[in-house]
């Protein structure tokens, strides 16, 4: 039976203007979903939303929110709490900066702890009722290779990356059983406008190999949620072998090898 407005699977995703939170959106209207699209540039949402509405024969809306700010969560988590359609929740709106902590500004810093931890906490707490109570649903946190490591000029990013993966694994325990899925999307380094809004020379440090195009992330992210896969997902085995080394290399090399990359950044 053909899907009607009132039964197709609404995909939240945020930072959706740009990047890979453009990629989710483009894949999932692909794959049948309305969209509701979350990101500060109101003017580009809206292009996007009907761009895709348009080519797909799907429903999406702009929601412009800041959701660094409580003024931009409370209301987005309210409608989520009272939308019964929510089959997904794509939680990637997120900025990275440059430079040592000591010289970056405190309010820049705090606006990445609430754009990477209380943002997508508290959106996953607003929809997680709905989807255990319909038995189905995803949530995919949008964290990064970053999260395994650390490295200078990028204290904040790794630490608050690292919530949002461990908050995916000890949420997922937490819905064994539920039909609900909960993914870490891990990408390495991707070709999006992030490290352009950064300040960060792409060409620096940065070897061309360990580039990857922004839609294979979003399909072997989505790939592997639908099919449930794991909780962890690393595009790439060239980043899934990183990933294992630098688990179990010496505290030593790992040392020296976050503090090479880190003069990029500093």
């Amino acid at each position: 039976m053909p899907q009607t407005p009132a039964t197709r699977p609404l995909a939240v995703v945020t930072g959706a203007s740009a990047g890979l939170g453009r990629e989710f959106a483009a894949q999932l209207a692909a794959r049948g979903y309305d969209l509701l699209l979350v990101a500060r540039d109101g003017a580009r949402l809206r292009t996007l939303a009907d761009e895709l509405a348009a080519r797909h024969g799907i429903a999406a809306e702009p929601w412009a929110a800041d959701l660094a700010s409580e003024a931009g969560v409370t209301p987005l988590a309210t409608r989520l709490a009272d939308e019964p359609r929510v089959a997904m929740l794509v939680n990637n709106a997120g900025f990275g900066t440059k430079g040592r902590l000591v010289t970056r500004p405190e309010a820049e810093q705090r606006a990445m702890l609430e754009l990477h931890v209380m943002a997508p906490m508290r959106l996953a707490h607003a929809v997680l009722p709905g989807m255990v109570a319909q038995k189905r649903g995803v949530i995919i946190n949008v964290a990064s290779v970053a999260s395994f490591t650390a490295s200078p000029g990028n204290v904040n990013y790794c630490a608050t990356k690292a919530y949002e993966r461990v908050m995916c694994e000890a949420l997922a325990m937490e819905l064994a059983g539920t039909g609900v899925t909960v993914q870490a999307l891990c990408p390495g380094f991707t070709h999006t406008e992030f490290h352009g809004r950064a300040n960060i020379d792409k060409t620096v440090g940065i070897p061309a190999w360990a580039w990857m195009d922004a839609d294979r992330v979003v399909r072997e992210s989505l790939d592997a949620a639908h099919a449930g896969g794991p909780v962890v997902v690393i595009p790439g085995k060239r980043y899934q072998a990183i990933v294992l080394a630098l688990r179990y290399m010496p505290q030593w090399v790992r040392r020296a090898l976050q503090q090479r990359y880190g003069k990029a950044r500093t």
